[in-house]
């Protein structure tokens, strides 16, 4: 299944997976980073609240049950008077007006433990013969002792204390008097500063520039090394690609450059050959056409002309395919449209030519070429079926549609009158003309133009043959 917004372009899934990749490892971490930092706030702070609560029990132990009625009675915060209290327990630059604390981006969930954890070090420093209970302060909140916020959470308590979360400590002395100590820390775990997410923002962006040049290092050499393929066999004498790149870039250029090479000197061969070829082919019909026109019995004089003709049209269509499509015609903007008309009025003697639809811009093709494919193709079309219906769609490609009205072709043989010399053995065979080329051909410069050429009976009689080409972008 194909993503919708996931790019195509071996560049683009290149750049997202790796932007994809560096935003996963950056949350991550930033995760991590958040956690370690609440766990350092929290021990911190059960550390600095173990020590203060431990103080004050030890001070309030040393005093008579009396004394430390009116210790405790002093200390401990009144109903009505709970936030000014806990605002007085905070550092004295927190009341005095300064600048507000720096705002967080990020705060995680509380760690679990914290009661465990202050109740588990409190028993560790007053030993077993104190009893210690901590809880969520009930509302409403009883009095009780506070114990100032440490310094590291005292400005973030400061902005949000309206969320802080607060905590009943409940010590029994060793006498079963107790105390009641009251801790406040804040709601949302320790916060993550904005600079740190400006930062991360920062290294992002670092990180994208960076895989951005790297991922186009990769795919520009592919990209030259693709259109260099396109347009072997569309155009001649290619540029050779330059080697550059990484090492399997290298590798795959030169390795393109050797194929074309030899492709070139292949060619050059074939094509010396076919030019000997066609020149002994063209001498000996030359010297047995002479021969004919000699004869005194006109009927035999005819029959034999018919052959040579025959003969001499096989051979300029077999030289055509062999010699293949590359005849130095340059690539340009071909009008279709003017195209199919100029071909329609030269069959206009041989039978009925329509031409419906129209292309709605000029397309890149060797012109010579094209015209060769279609004029192959409405020939066949009147031959065999009488008239050419001619239908052009123009959307993400080309489509030309070439019907008839003949018998149409038995399935089994749609694929193989593409092959050279064949010939359909009911209707299309030699008797009906032709040399068995005219589809190869066509099939050929289609091909050459990235194309496609299909043929397909109708439901109604009569044979279709689609015409592809994509539009380049």
């Amino acid at each position: 299944m194909r993503l919708p917004l996931w790019p195509q372009s071996l560049f683009g899934r290149l750049l997202a997976a790796s932007v994809i990749a560096v935003l996963l490892a950056q949350t991550v971490g930033l995760f991590l980073i958040a956690q370690e930092r609440e766990h350092f706030v929290l021990q911190g702070s059960v550390r600095e609240w173990v020590r203060r609560i431990a103080e004050t029990t030890l001070m309030l132990q040393a005093l008579t049950p009396a004394e430390r009625a009116e210790a405790v009675s002093e200390l401990a915060v009144p109903r009505d008077g709970q936030s000014a209290r806990v605002t007085r327990a905070l550092p004295e630059g927190t009341r005095r007006g300064l600048p507000p604390p720096e705002r967080v981006f990020l705060r995680l969930p509380l760690l679990p433990g914290f009661e465990n954890t202050l109740r588990e070090h409190l028993h560790a420093t007053l030993g077993p013969e104190y009893t210690v209970d901590v809880s969520p302060t009930p509302a409403p909140p009883p009095p009780a002792v506070p114990v100032p916020v440490p310094f590291y959470e005292a400005h973030e308590l400061a902005a949000h204390l309206e969320d802080a979360l607060r905590y009943d400590v409940t010590v029994r002395f060793p006498d079963a008097d107790t105390v009641v100590y009251r801790v406040t820390r804040m709601a949302g775990g320790a916060p993550l500063p904005r600079n740190l997410l400006i930062n991360l923002i920062l290294l992002v962006l670092i990180l994208v520039v960076v895989l951005y040049l790297v991922a186009r290092s990769i795919t520009r050499p592919l990209s030259e090394l693709a259109a260099a393929a396109e347009r072997v066999g569309r155009q001649s004498g290619v540029a050779r690609l330059k080697e550059r790149g990484a090492r399997e870039l290298r590798d795959a250029a030169r390795a393109f450059n050797t194929m074309q090479d030899r492709l070139r000197r292949y060619l050059d061969s074939r094509t010396r050959v076919l030019a000997a070829m066609s020149h002994d082919l063209k001498t000996p019909l030359t010297r047995l056409r002479l021969q004919v026109e000699t004869l005194d019995n006109p009927p035999m004089q005819e029959r034999i002309g018919h052959e040579l003709d025959e003969m001499e049209g096989m051979v300029r269509d077999a030289l055509s395919l062999f010699r293949g499509l590359d005849d130095g015609e340059p690539l340009a903007a071909v009008d279709v449209n003017a195209l199919l008309a100029k071909v329609r009025e030269e069959f206009a003697v041989m039978g009925e030519v329509t031409v419906g639809g129209q292309a709605s811009q000029p397309f890149t093709a060797k012109g010579q070429l094209l015209k060769r494919c279609l004029t192959n193709l409405i020939a066949n079309a009147i031959k065999f079926g009488g008239r050419a219906d001619v239908t052009i769609e123009d959307a993400a490609q080309l489509g030309i549609r070439v019907r008839d009205a003949g018998p149409g072709i038995p399935p089994q043989e749609l694929e193989r009158v593409f092959e050279p010399f064949y010939r359909v053995e009911s209707s299309r065979n030699r008797d009906s003309g032709g040399t068995g080329l005219g589809l190869t051909i066509a099939r050929d410069i289609a091909q050459a133009h990235g194309g496609t050429l299909t043929l397909q009976n109708l439901p109604g009689g009569g044979l279709e043959a689609l015409l592809l080409l994509p539009r380049r972008r």
